[in-house]
């Protein structure tokens, strides 16, 4: 899961991506990168951390331009290494940066491709690198000296033909424009926006339409499944239907947990799609607990919040904030190691008595994966006081990996996984628990946009929109994404602090690859 950024302006860019950026850190908080062009110099700043520990004032200084992309980054594939934060470079032709978010599920059989009959070098684990090579190799073979919108648009049909999976991508061509494109199915989100400036237009690309909203442009639509969209460098938008739809399949987690509330994704608030959960929700608990001796609804913040707010009002029970969060440590669900979860549950929140006191309290949260955070927090509910402790879901249960982009882990770290829903009420330790019905959900998403007929739901069913996905990819995925296989990976370390030796700033004209 990662947060993806590109503005073409026709004044400075490097504070519209950084601000972009911070309204995007829920979609990754290991590393974030900024890359700016300037009269055909490319510059570069990225590191591990947050997007206020990896930006300085002489980064700043030197991010000069009024193009550039920006991402930041959760690892879902690789490893948490500044090595592997975007965006990636690679010099020819021209000199292209791109920033990706999403997984490419035929990346393995794309690295023996690239290097067997496409001559090219791929240096990290990162699939981000795989398909900026893919692409550069493609606009190689049809590039002249002055690159057209046709061009690009053959190379990136050319990309969809060979690659397979979840990708929202971003890329900048050195002195040749600026180019987006999403995957057949649009399984990962991106949109784009526009203003005028001084009687000239402006654009911007990005995962939400939040980042949108921040520098003001005017949300024009989401990018559609199979789109490209091209700027050249006149400023002039091109866009063409490059694949056909195979079958629009949008995220449908996206709005569960992942996207901000005041987004706007594929055409849905994501509000309004989790104010519907609330509900359903609701209509489950009165068919199957008619009786419920339930006295205060208590979410646990802050995705759960919109859910557990109209989840109450149809309950006619009160709602009550009875966990105060920590707003300084990252989310513990896209947290790497099972230890490192555990703790950071305790430091994250912290249990208000009064409302808890001798109350049956029915705990809302947006879903339950591993169940580390689940279990935690219902013990805190009763050492707090309650008298019975009841936990609901607004997603379904998730039993299945999720191969498209998101870092959850692999199936047997999934509480749900092979386990019925009363063995997992067991596990947690609560009285009671309800999960929502699929079928509620994807309704409380196609409500907003009734043209989705499909979203991709593996996680809860384990049906891959893309078809490809077989029991030994899962095995082999399952090998690379437990917790045992990412504790034993190396993290590179780079002194930042010292100038002398900013390995990740630099200006990438000078470089032959990176």
């Amino acid at each position: 899961m990662c947060g993806i950024v590109g503005i073409y302006s026709n004044s400075p860019v490097n504070q519209g991506l950084y601000d972009a950026l911070t309204v995007l850190q829920h979609r990754g908080q290991d590393a974030a990168g900024i890359v700016t062009l300037d009269e055909g110099k490319m510059f570069l700043r990225k590191a591990n951390g947050l997007v206020k520990d990896v930006f300085h004032t002489r980064h700043m200084q030197r991010l000069q331009g009024n193009i550039g992309v920006a991402h930041v980054r959760y690892p879902t594939a690789g490893c948490a290494s500044s090595a592997e934060a975007q965006p990636l470079y690679v010099n020819s032709p021209y000199g292209i940066v791109l920033a990706h978010n999403g997984n490419l599920t035929n990346q393995d059989e794309l690295k023996q491709e690239l290097y067997q009959t496409d001559r090219r070098h791929i240096n990290t684990s990162s699939d981000s690198e795989i398909l900026l090579n893919v692409f550069a190799h493609e606009l190689q073979l049809v590039a002249e000296d002055k690159l057209t919108e046709k061009d690009v648009f053959t190379a990136i049909e050319q990309v969809y033909k060979r690659v397979r999976g979840a990708y929202a991508a971003v890329a900048l061509i050195n002195d040749h424009g600026m180019v987006c494109f999403r995957d057949p199915y649009g399984i990962r989100p991106v949109v784009f926006g526009k203003k005028e400036v001084n009687g000239k237009a402006e654009y911007m690309f990005a995962s939400e339409s939040v980042a949108l909203d921040a520098l003001e442009f005017e949300l024009v639509r989401d990018v559609n499944p199979g789109e490209a969209i091209y700027i050249d460098p006149e400023g002039n938008l091109h866009t063409r239907q490059c694949t056909p739809v195979l079958e629009s399949a949008p995220c449908i987690f996206e709005h569960v947990y992942l996207a901000r509330p005041d987004s706007f994704i594929d055409d849905i608030s994501v509000y309004r799609a989790r104010l519907r959960m609330g509900e359903k929700l609701a209509d489950k608990i009165l068919r199957e607990w008619p009786d419920h001796d339930i006295d205060v609804v208590i979410p646990i913040p802050d995705t759960s919040t919109t859910s557990a707010m109209e989840l109450a009002s149809k309950l006619n029970l009160k709602m009550r904030h009875g966990f105060v969060k920590n707003r300084y440590i990252g989310r513990t669900f896209i947290m790497p190691g099972q230890q490192m979860r555990k703790k950071s549950v305790k430091q994250k929140l912290n249990a208000i008595d009064l409302e808890f006191k001798d109350k049956n309290v029915l705990l809302v949260d947006d879903s339950i994966v591993r169940g580390t955070t689940s279990k935690q927090i219902v013990e805190m509910a009763r050492e707090a006081g309650a008298s019975k402790v009841y936990f609901a879901s607004a997603a379904p249960a998730v039993r299945y990996p999720n191969v498209y982009g998101i870092d959850m882990p692999s199936a047997t770290e999934l509480i749900a996984h092979g386990r019925s829903d009363k063995e997992v009420e067991k596990l947690i330790g609560a009285d009671g628990l309800i999960y929502q019905d699929l079928e509620d959900l994807v309704e409380t998403c196609r409500e907003g946009n009734p043209k989705i007929k499909r979203f991709d739901t593996s996680v809860f069913d384990g049906n891959y929109v893309t078809g490809d996905i077989d029991e030994s990819y899962l095995n082999a995925l399952d090998s690379k994404r437990n917790d045992l296989a990412k504790n034993s990976k190396k993290v590179e370390i780079i002194d930042d602090d010292k100038e002398s030796n900013d390995e990740t700033f630099m200006e990438l004209h000078n470089v032959g690859g990176h």
